[in-house]
């Protein structure tokens, strides 16, 4: 016992020395002393928000996403805005995000336990994690120690790549962000997950657009009959993280213009024809793709805090 207690210690100093434990470079272990019950903490709160509602899983991913496109994954979209400032998350871009309650939930947990340690930036990007892993999509880790930004601005949110944008204009976009065509395509199989709003793919149905099945072209009008917030899910699954969403796009039953594209431009068409054929080349994918949005622009060290309350700035 004395032995393993003494190996214990020494891995944990390596551990320490290696990882710089707690200093502003994001690693996997950040919390591994400051807050040992973190991850274990945002993934039950995860589990049992998804429990009670599956769909909260798109929204979670979705909420990570919109966060990193802006400023960096700094927990920004989570500001509300105040009475000298409209916030990122009052941009009709972002009016549909859901899930801010389950992230009150871990930070209220986590506050508990271990207070002013765990940011709400790393927060968001481990619920995202979890409501992948949940919903039946590939297991992975991301490296922790982001720090929460002080900036959230609607007019930031101009950045985020619209439903009506073509492939050529997601690549630039995400290429900006360091991102190659596959893993644009990779994390654009998030959709797997969810539903659009009518609001968002109405357009594709007056003039009919030609990329779009004619009996899928009656189902969206269907949908859209009952008005612009009606939703429309991506795939037959829309609680099951999958390659359904890719499926759909073989067959032009992609819903939004930013999908179908994916499959109509060449230069994208054998990413998406891969992935359709093959789910775990799109798990092994997405998973890398998301380990590396979860490192966009995040602030460290001094250049962030982490928040007591998601809502506001310190």
């Amino acid at each position: 016992m004395a032995n393993l207690l003494t190996l214990l210690f020494y891995v944990e100093m390596i551990v320490v020395s290696g990882f710089s434990l707690g200093a502003s470079a994001l690693n996997m272990n950040y919390y591994l002393l400051s807050c040992p019950l973190a991850d274990l903490i945002v993934k039950n709160t995860v589990n049992r928000a998804l429990q009670n509602d599956p769909t909260l899983a798109a929204g979670l991913v979705r909420m990570h996403f919109h966060d990193c496109f802006i400023e960096g994954c700094d927990g920004s979209v989570l500001i509300d805005s105040s009475k000298d400032n409209t916030a990122e998350k009052d941009s009709p871009a972002n009016l549909s995000l859901r899930g801010y309650e389950v992230i009150d939930d871990i930070k209220e947990a986590l506050e508990n336990q271990c207070p002013g340690v765990v940011s709400c930036a790393d927060i968001l990007a481990m619920a995202a994690r979890d409501a992948v892993f949940f919903a039946g999509g590939p297991v992975y880790d991301i490296p922790k120690g982001r720090k929460d930004g002080t900036r959230s601005k609607i007019e930031d949110t101009i950045n985020l790549p619209a439903p009506i944008f073509n492939a050529s204009q997601l690549i630039k976009v995400f290429g900006q962000r360091g991102f190659s065509a596959k893993d644009m395509v990779a994390l654009s199989g998030a959709h797997t997950l969810g539903v659009a709003r009518c609001s968002s793919f109405k357009q594709r149905l007056t003039p009919l657009d030609p990329s779009l099945d004619s009996q899928f072209a009656k189902t969206l009008s269907k949908t859209c009959s009952a008005g612009d917030s009606a939703e429309q899910p991506f795939d037959s699954t829309r609680n099951d993280f999958d390659n359904l969403y890719f499926n759909a796009l073989v067959s032009n039953n992609g819903v939004l213009t930013s999908d179908q594209t994916l499959y109509t431009t060449p230069q994208t068409r054998n990413i998406v024809n891969s992935y359709a054929m093959n789910q775990a080349l799109f798990f092994l994918d997405f998973q890398q793709a998301m380990v590396k949005m979860s490192k966009l622009d995040v602030k460290e060290g001094s250049k962030g805090e982490v928040r007591k309350n998601c809502h506001k700035i310190n």
